[in-house]
């Protein structure tokens, strides 16, 4: 399957955490909610809203209370106790009423902070679960003056999961040789076995169908009363029926307003495919999003990504409701109207490049509501669908999602993070200059080609590469990305003016993907997240392989490491073979190559450089992870109730917001 979402940039979402006083614009817009843990929570602007017209802005909305309405589907993927988690420290923190200055209170404030960040009781990045830092006893006495219809019917089994580190330690569990279903702590399989499954989805697969669909998709696999293994659909009276009833709800008021006959279709034909579950209705659904381009207003919703699935299958349900930016999408249309360009002359053997490139479409978006896996950390850019055989019939939309972006980028400024490694004034001051449009360049590329690039052999299974899919395909589009970006097809297309403007991205994502990356992994655990994995197969490989030739160094100063840069050419010359392998080994299904790459580079960590890193950064207060919370749209009407305009606002800060979407948007009732 294809991983289409970059989670977190690197220079984007390492590289910017400011103090709150740093975290303003020029307009005294305050970007910084808050601050806890290993987080920070900032705020994004959504700006042209208020220009849109009262149609579009009823649309926008109507969207937006969809997306909201699927939060509860995805904390029960999370989890199967994550309703109920969330119900009990919710009800004792509102019912508190001692000192909240006490250091129990505050750390189980942070807990609180950390679960409805993570939608659930595991960390969003590293899936590992959150430590407490309250006791029992105060747990205890905290449920213990809870009202009688506020207390958990099973108290003993909440306590454990908070307390009982070994119990459901891992959402999803990445180890090789172990049954990564049986050792992953997520809702999307009960009673089964990896080898159960992998042979029920590879019994039921037609090896003949040249559009298949993305089986699994959708469902939860269990057994039967006779033991045998089933699928239990997401859809209206199936799974998750009373949250999907009310997208669907939201969904029908929105087509109301859909600016056209093509984007009424496609939301007309995903409610079907809510009510249906049929994944062929998916596709029929992904067919006409793909086509509507004409559209101002966008939306995805749905069970998308598989990131959260041990087998890279099923999806975990997320919304990004948002309009195009006019201006900024220039960018993004000559690199999408150069597609065939770019393809032609990608680095890979030409068995495995499409001959022709169909439907790539690219735009800049202004994100209006992030919803489900998108929130509160969110992707920058987006390409969909993930179906191959759609994206090589019908195309695919690729978007950069620049008010995030933007938002990162203030938040980004007089933390410390460059002077301490970055040692090098001249790159610290091609840094400055040039990184924030490579980095939105690089999204650019790798969402709209990387990802739409290439394509299978006939016969060969999209899920061969089974769970080291998601890392090989997010390489793939970051190598894509890595070598075009240094190519002077984009001085030709002046994309940027400087030749050499490809180098500070360059150095970034090496310094990344060598060491600061590291920054997000306790110590003496592994790299299981996917995009880190991408990250450090790729910088590794080519410290290795550049080895010789001295192309890239780690070199020590004053006791400190820093990344050495000798030969950019040739570096990109070493993106180029990596690129060429790793599509080989996805056009093949080359799983035991794959497989191999991704142990030998993007697993284990130097210990010794792990260290120093997390020392260096504990000098600078920097959080590893951030997130967002979301505007507020609030409608206005008239004496008869009419809808006569939409307002966004700004206020709701962290916790009120979390605590507003329970209250609100709360529909499985656990």
């Amino acid at each position: 399957m294809n991983s289409i979402l970059i989670r977190a940039a690197a220079s984007l979402a390492i590289i910017g955490s400011p103090t709150a006083a740093m975290a303003k614009d020029s307009n005294d817009f305050n970007y910084v909610v808050d601050r806890f843990s290993d987080i920070q929570v900032l705020r994004y602007k959504v700006p042209g809203f208020e220009e849109l017209p009262l149609n579009q802005k009823k649309l926008v909305y109507y969207l937006t209370e969809a997306a909201l309405y699927g939060r509860d589907i995805l904390w029960d993927q999370n989890n199967k106790y994550n309703l109920q988690m969330r119900s009990l420290l919710e009800n004792i923190y509102k019912n508190y009423s001692g000192d909240k200055n006490d250091p129990q209170f505050k750390a189980f404030e942070t807990y609180l902070k950390q679960v409805e960040f993570g939608n659930g009781i595991h960390h969003h990045y590293s899936m590992d679960k959150f430590t407490p830092a309250f006791s029992r006893e105060f747990l205890a006495a905290q449920i213990a003056k809870l009202p009688a219809d506020r207390k958990p019917a099973d108290t003993d089994i909440l306590t454990k999961l908070i307390f009982d580190p070994s119990f459901m330690a891992k959402k999803v569990n990445q180890a090789e040789g172990q049954d990564l279903i049986l050792t992953s702590a997520n809702n999307l399989y009960e009673g089964v076995t990896q080898p159960e499954v992998e042979a029920y989805f590879a019994a039921i697969k037609d090896t003949t169908d040249t559009t298949p669909v993305m089986y699994g998709l959708n469902t939860r696999v269990t057994k039967d009363a006779a033991g045998n293994i089933v699928e239990q659909q997401y859809k209206v009276g199936g799974l998750y029926s009373p949250a999907i009833e009310k997208i669907v709800e939201m969904l029908e008021k929105a087509s109301s307003f859909a600016e056209n006959d093509a984007q009424r279709a496609a939301i007309d034909k995903l409610i079907q495919y809510y009510r249906s579950g049929n994944l062929k209705d998916f596709d029929d659904y992904s067919i006409l999003w793909t086509a509507d381009t004409d559209s101002r207003v966008d939306f995805i919703n749905g069970f998308i990504e598989s990131y959260d699935d041990p087998l890279g299958m099923t999806g975990a349900w997320e919304s990004i409701v948002n309009f195009k930016n006019l201006e900024a999408s220039h960018r993004t249309e000559v690199i999408s109207g150069n597609a065939q360009w770019f393809e032609s002359n990608s680095p890979v053997d030409p068995r495995f490049r499409k001959d022709e490139v169909k439907g790539v479409t690219a735009k800049v978006i202004t994100a209006a509501i992030l919803a489900g896996d998108a929130y509160p950390a969110t992707p920058i850019g987006i390409n969909l669908p993930n179906s191959n055989w759609i994206r090589a019939a019908h195309g695919s939309k690729s978007v950069t999602i620049e008010n995030i972006t933007q938002a990162y980028d203030e938040a980004a400024h007089g933390n410390g993070f460059n002077e301490e490694f970055v040692d090098d004034p001249a790159v610290r001051q091609m840094l400055d200059k040039y990184l924030f449009i490579t980095d939105n360049l690089h999204t650019d590329l790798h969402e709209c080609l990387g990802h739409a690039s290439g394509k299978l052999l006939p016969g060969v299974d999209p899920d061969a590469l089974k769970a080291h899919g998601s890392t090989l395909e997010e390489a793939r589009a970051d190598l894509f990305a890595l070598y075009y970006i240094a190519d002077p097809k984009l001085v030709e297309l002046g994309l940027i003016d400087n030749p050499d403007a490809y180098q500070p991205q360059y150095y970034q994502y090496l310094l990344n993907g060598l060491m600061t990356q590291l920054m997000r992994i306790e110590p003496g655990k592994d790299v299981e997240e996917a995009h880190m994995r991408n990250r450090k197969l790729i910088s590794e490989w080519v410290l290795e392989k550049g080895a010789a030739d001295n192309v890239v160094a780690l070199e020590k100063k004053n006791g400190k490491t820093y990344v050495r840069i000798n030969d950019y050419p040739a570096l990109r010359n070493l993106f180029g073979q990596l690129l060429a392998e790793i599509q080989r080994i996805k056009s093949e299904g080359d799983y035991e190559a794959g497989a191999a790459l991704v142990e030998k580079y993007g697993v284990k960590v130097d210990p010794e450089l792990h260290r120093e890193i997390l020392d260096r950064y504990a000098t600078l207060s920097i959080a590893p992870y951030k997130g967002f919370v979301n505007p507020v749209y609030t409608p206005v009407t008239d004496a008869a109730g009419n809808i006569t305009d939409i307002k966004v606002s700004y206020s709701e800060d962290y916790l009120p917001q979390m605590f507003r979407y329970s209250d609100t948007y709360s529909t499985l009732g656990k």
